[in-house]
């Protein structure tokens, strides 16, 4: 695997075990670190998704982060 690979890789674990974890009532999905593995993957998952020139997921994945960064600000500012 190349390093775009890895990027990619890792970019889909973090969401995966964020997926994961709200999934078995573990985190809830107002959680900062819910948050938190969902911005850094799908933002890892995006670049990915840049280096590759593939569309759909730079789509995807962009809108997922900057949900995610939206659930971030609002944690704040309810904080």
């Amino acid at each position: 695997m190349n390093g775009t690979d890895w990027l990619g890789f890792v970019g889909v674990t973090l969401i995966l075990v964020a997926y994961f974890l709200n999934v078995r009532n573990m985190v809830k999905s107002t959680h900062l670190s819910f948050i938190l593995l969902n911005l850094i993957g799908a933002s890892l998952a995006c670049l990915a998704s840049i280096l590759l020139k593939y569309l759909p997921f730079i789509i995807l994945e962009g809108v997922w982060a900057l949900i995610s960064l939206n659930s971030l600000i609002h944690y704040f500012k309810k904080g």
